[in-house]
């Protein structure tokens, strides 16, 4: 079942309409990679701009934390940032927006002037940033979309007065080495503007959230906390509205009253416990729905820093409307919590090419871009470089004092085109040619561990699609396992190893890892789901119950007919004891591209000295034992022998070596662990023996 996205591409944006890529230099590459603690930006600007790009997101997820009133936020996802250092780069990458519809002959109509200096590409595997650095403050067009990918990520389910309140709210920040700001009307524009001629030009700005507050009757309070809002649907300029004015400064109220912990607990009575939204008012906050309205009316009416600052942005003189001067009513100013010191930030050249495959990496996941970066993307992946002429020649001369497997891959072409066209065909469900474009990748850049884990949701994907089991799980778990070393927030590589242990038959496991991805995005349903799951696996009836029922009523049609037949499913296995394959029928497993991955993932854990279960021609089954461990014997150290009872039944099993061995429950493995309820996957070796696979220490 793909993940659904609770956020989506929501700045539909004017550009021009140039679809070819534009041309990268042939000169030593401008481009450079810098990475700070949470961020990725990578950027044609110098390296100058790009630290303050980065260090400008820090700053503002610093803030954001701040206002959420956490210590740490989670980003559960990789978020990449592409910085271009001028208009036509930006362009050609950003999404379009018509003027008007399409035409009944399918031609396009005009295209409007680009409004904004940057946009947000949500994605199932990582997130990115566009931003056009030519502007002023770039980062600020994004901050809305920022803030609701943190929501999604750090807070529980709300409702959509909350999220787009507290991510206009935060909309208004400026920040820079030294001060953050916050509190302004964010969508106060001012009447006029200059052209680089320096003529003066009325532009006729939409009314602001404050001047829709002051001209207007207002929402009660029960009509806005409950009107349905489709954040997905949200595109430039829509943000003029008494639902996000409205929204907007019941946020502000709450904040500076200090009441977030009251909304949490209205959130739990509403969402969780479906009290009626009246009673969950007067019950959180203590008054009645026309009190607390009456309270947020007053507080508005008290601003008088943002009826100063509408007054400002209307004069006619530009330069008094210039954002500067709009924003001195600031509500808050503070000390930024990250400075220039504060966050370490490091850089590196980007090879022109792997440049080149990052946008088109961003050109494929939006529809009207999707062509250029498909040709950009084959192009990189067909065309030789050198060092791969270099590694061809070397195998045509067959050396016969060298093994083949140790000779260079005569693989062509960029190790990052490779890769996003093996995820780009995962998405459309193309499994064997992903496979082959891993394996491609793989032979040109075998560290990058993107690739364990597309091999990871390429397997699930594939037995999803073809209604079978997953093959290869030990090797799946392996890799999802140094996935999450590597980025160790990676909700969906929790996900993922969830499904794979509860597949192998771990459900105890596979708790703790359903649970972890659900702690770093906790308003993903299908993790829900999952979890309800490895519930209904183990038995745990009330458990999946309480997930299933609340499940049942989502707003996702999907997960909403899923949980409906998972209720089903474990109804007649708790009623008669018996599995139902109604709804996830299995057919007998059928050639996949796997082959090729899986002899890759053993050759892997080979040469990682892994135990032989891996190994390529290993097809004993994987079998499930829950006993005592007794003993480990390390005297052939690496390898270990572990002595598991249970009842009148002992296993002795090996693990050729134990610091590689797949751990769950424990940080390392002890030689001195006794008298320990564990439960393993091995091979079996004989009767009584076996090479041990994975273990799981209680």
């Amino acid at each position: 079942m793909p993940r659904p996205r609770l956020s989506s591409l929501s700045l539909t944006l004017c550009g021009l309409l140039v679809t070819s890529l534009p041309v990268l230099a042939a000169e030593p590459t401008p481009w450079i990679e810098i990475h700070s603690a949470h961020f990725t930006v990578i950027t044609d600007a110098g390296e100058k701009k790009g630290r303050e790009v980065a260090l400008r997101f820090e700053q503002m997820r610093a803030v954001f934390a701040i206002l959420l009133g956490k210590d740490h936020l989670h980003q559960s996802i990789p978020l990449t940032i592409l910085a271009f250092n001028n208009d036509k780069s930006y362009y050609q990458v950003a999404p379009l927006a018509h003027s008007q519809a399409q035409g009944q002959a399918g031609q396009s109509n005009d295209v409007q002037p680009i409004g904004v200096a940057g946009f947000f590409l949500p994605g199932e595997d990582q997130d990115f940033i566009a931003l056009n650095l030519s502007e002023e403050e770039s980062w600020r067009a994004v901050a809305h979309d920022f803030a609701t990918m943190l929501l999604d990520y750090n807070y529980p389910p709300a409702q959509g007065w909350f999220d787009e309140g507290l991510a206009e709210y935060f909309t208004s920040i400026h920040v820079d080495n030294k001060q953050a700001e916050l509190g302004t009307d964010p969508e106060l524009l001012p009447s006029s503007t200059q052209d680089l001629l320096g003529n003066q030009r009325d532009i006729h700005p939409p009314k602001s959230l404050t001047e829709l507050l002051g001209a207007q009757v207002w929402l009660s309070v029960p009509d806005l906390f409950t009107m349905k809002h489709d954040a997905s649907i949200r595109n430039e300029g829509t943000r003029h509205t008494l639902y996000y004015a409205e929204s907007w400064i019941v946020i502000h109220y709450l904040l500076h009253e200090q009441k977030l912990p009251e909304t949490g607990a209205y959130f739990d009575l509403v969402l969780n416990r479906h009290v009626p939204v009246e009673d969950a008012i007067q019950k959180a906050y203590g008054m009645s729905s026309a009190q607390f309205e009456q309270a947020v009316k007053d507080y508005f009416h008290a601003q008088g820093a943002l009826l100063t600052a509408v007054d400002v942005a209307r004069q006619t003189d530009a330069k008094a409307g210039s954002p500067a001067n709009i924003s001195a009513g600031q509500a808050y100013q503070f000390p930024v919590p990250v400075g220039p010191d504060d966050s370490a930030i490091t850089s590196k050249p980007l090879p022109e090419a792997d440049a080149r495959a990052f946008y088109a990496e961003v050109q494929i996941r939006i529809p009207e871009r999707r062509e250029a970066g498909l040709k950009t993307l084959h192009d990189l992946a067909t065309a030789p470089t050198a060092s791969d002429k270099k590694f061809q020649a070397r195998n045509e001369e067959k050396r016969p004092n060298e093994d083949p497997d140790q000779l260079p891959s005569n693989a062509v072409g960029n190790a990052i085109a490779h890769r996003i066209l093996a995820w780009d065909h995962i998405q459309h469900k193309q499994f064997a040619d992903a496979g082959a474009e891993i394996t491609d990748a793989s032979a040109l850049d075998p560290g990058d561990m993107w690739l364990r884990y597309y091999v990871s949701v390429l397997k699930y994907r594939a037995a999803e699609a073809g209604h079978t089991d997953i093959q290869g799980l030990a090797n799946m778990m392996l890799d999802l396992r140094a996935v999450l070393e590597w980025y160790p927030e990676f909700a969906d590589a929790y996900d993922l190893l969830a499904v794979a242990r509860n597949a192998g038959g771990g459900p105890s496991a596979a708790m703790q890892a359903e649970r972890s991805a659900i702690g770093l995005s906790p308003r993903d349903e299908s993790y829900v789901y999952h979890l309800a799951q490895i519930y209904v696996t183990d038995k745990k009836w009330e458990a999946a119950n309480i997930l299933l029922e609340r499940l049942k009523t989502s707003s996702n049609a999907q997960i909403a007919g899923l949980a409906r037949n998972l209720i089903e499913q474990a109804g007649t296995e708790r009623k008669y004891g018996i599995v139902s394959n109604a709804a996830q029928p299995k057919f007998a497993p059928q050639k996949s591209p796997f082959d090729v991955l899986d002899e890759d993932a053993a050759k892997r854990e080979a040469a990682e000295n892994s135990s032989p279960s891996g190994e390529p021609g290993d097809k004993r089954p994987t079998k499930f034992f829950k006993g005592r461990l007794v003993a480990v014997d390390c005297s052939q150290a690496p390898a270990a022998v572990l002595t598991i009872t249970a009842g009148s039944s002992t296993l002795k099993l090996r693990a050729a070596d134990y610091k590689s061995l797949l751990l769950i429950g424990a940080d390392d493995f002890s030689c001195d662990w006794q008298d320990r309820q564990v439960t393993v996957n091995y091979k079996p070796g004989g009767m009584k023996d076996g090479d041990l696979v994975s273990l799981e220490v209680r």
